[in-house]
C-alpha cells in the first residue's frame, strides 16, 4: 500500500466570516452528524493508486477516511486549533474542497455551508458521524471504506481496532481501585470513554455549563471520575466534591491515527485510577 499523505492547507488571505448560529454551543470535539450521506458511485478517481482524493475539514474526519483506506487526505482545519468550530476556511481551503472526490465534514460545524457552496457538481458531500463510541466508528469506517471502494483496507483497520480496543478496555477494567467499576460523570461527548473503561455512569453533563442544581445533583452520585472534554473544557466541574477530574481529547493528531485518541483516554484514565 502506498504511504499515506496528509495535506494542511493554510493561507493568510482573509475570508468572509461565517455566519454562527445560536446553537453554536453544541459543536465541536464532539458531534452527532446523523444525517446520511450521499451514496453516488465513484467510476473514477484521481488520488493515488486510483483511491479517491478526500478533504476532510478537521483531523477528525481525516481520520476515518484515512482508516476507511484513503491515502490522499486534505485536513482544512489545522489540529493545533484547539476549538475548531472557531476556525474560518480560507479561500485555499476552499479551492482544495473544490477539487476532491469526497468532501467530508460534520453538519454541526458552523462553516458547513461554506464548505458545501465549494464543493461544486463533481465532489461528493458526506455527512460524517463524529462520535468514538467503538460501534459507532468502526461503522462509519465501514461506511466510508464502501463509498471510497476501499473496503479491504477498511476491514483491516477495523480487525486491528478491534484487537488494540479489547486489549485497552481489558487493561483500564484491570485498573478499577480495589477491583470495583469507579463512578463516573462524563460530559455528553466523552462517554465512549467511560464505556472503554467499562465504568459505572451516573451523570453526564454539558455542552453547557454546569448549572448550581446539576452540581448538586451530580456531586450527590459521589463519582470517582469526571471525564471532561478537552476541546470545550468548562473549568472544574465539580469542585471540593474529591473526583478526579480526566481530560479526555477526541480529535486525532495531524498523523491522522484514530487509535492515539483510544490510547492517551486509557493512558489518562489509568492514571486516574492509580495505575499509571
Amino acid at each position: 500500500m502506498a504511504r499515506n499523505r496528509v495535506r494542511f492547507t493554510r493561507t493568510s488571505s482573509p475570508l468572509l466570516a461565517v455566519g454562527v448560529a445560536a446553537s453554536l454551543t453544541l459543536l465541536a470535539g464532539c458531534g452527532d452528524g446523523s444525517a446520511p450521506a450521499a451514496s453516488k458511485d465513484k467510476d473514477s478517481t484521481d488520488g493515488k493508486g486510483g483511491k479517491p482524493v478526500v478533504v476532510a475539514t478537521t483531523t477528525w474526519e481525516g481520520a476515518l477516511a484515512k482508516a476507511a483506506g484513503a491515502e490522499d487526505v486534505t485536513v482544512i482545519v489545522p489540529q493545533s486549533v484547539h476549538h475548531a468550530p472557531d476556525y474560518d476556511p480560507k479561500p485555499s481551503d476552499l479551492a482544495a474542497v473544490a477539487k476532491a472526490d469526497f468532501v467530508l465534514y460534520a453538519p454541526f460545524e458552523p462553516y458547513a455551508e461554506k464548505i458545501k457552496e465549494a464543493a461544486g457538481s463533481d465532489a461528493e458531500l458526506v455527512e460524517v458521524n463524529l462520535d468514538n463510541s467503538a460501534d459507532k466508528a468502526t461503522a462509519e469506517v465501514e461506511r466510508l471504506g464502501g463509498m471510497f471502494g476501499t473496503q479491504d483496507s477498511a476491514a483491516r483497520w477495523k480487525t486491528s481496532f478491534t484487537a488494540e480496543y479489547d486489549k485497552l478496555s481489558q487493561e483500564l477494567k484491570s485498573a478499577w481501585p480495589g477491583g470495583k467499576s469507579p463512578a463516573v460523570v462524563s460530559q455528553v461527548f466523552t462517554a465512549w470513554a467511560a464505556e472503554m473503561a467499562g465504568a459505572q455512569p451516573v451523570g453526564t453533563y454539558g455542552p453547557e455549563a454546569v448549572t448550581p442544581a446539576q452540581l448538586a445533583e451530580l456531586t450527590k452520585k459521589k463519582p470517582a471520575l469526571v471525564l471532561d472534554n478537552a476541546h470545550m473544557s468548562t473549568g472544574t466541574v465539580l469542585p471540593d466534591s474529591g473526583a478526579k477530574q480526566v481530560k479526555i481529547v477526541n480529535y486525532p493528531g495531524n498523523d491522522l491515527d484514530l487509535l492515539s485518541v483510544y490510547r492517551n483516554a486509557a493512558d489518562e484514565l489509568k492514571k486516574a485510577m492509580g495505575k499509571g
